[in-house]
């Protein structure tokens, strides 16, 4: 998959999972990975991005002598899924072209 559609894809599946409730980093990997793999290495630098563009929110909460952070979901990442499925009625649209023009052309 090209790694800057794999990234886009990525931001909206932490979104996701975060609907869901208020998470940490290792929850998340565990929440989307049957769905898109990701590491920490890829998680963390999707979380920050996404806090400074205001899309989740962050706060620590003490586990185990630790503290662990927290991300929440904001209106902002709520608006950034709707966008999504939105411009990906678009995308499939477009899929769906190439898809029946390749099947066409193989039968010439």
């Amino acid at each position: 998959m090209d790694i800057q559609l794999k990234r886009g894809l990525l931001e909206v599946c932490v979104l996701t999972a975060l609907r869901r409730g208020d998470s940490y980093g290792y929850q998340i990997i565990k929440d989307i990975r049957s769905t898109i793999d990701i590491s920490e290495s890829t998680l963390y630098p999707i979380l920050k991005r996404l806090e400074v563009n205001h899309c989740v929110t962050v706060y620590g909460v003490e586990h185990n002598g630790r503290l662990r952070k927290y991300y929440q979901i904001t209106d902002v990442g709520k608006q950034k899924i709707i966008d999504f499925l939105s411009e990906w009625e678009e995308v499939m649209t477009v899929y769906e072209f190439i898809k029946e023009e390749m099947r066409k052309t193989k039968d010439e």
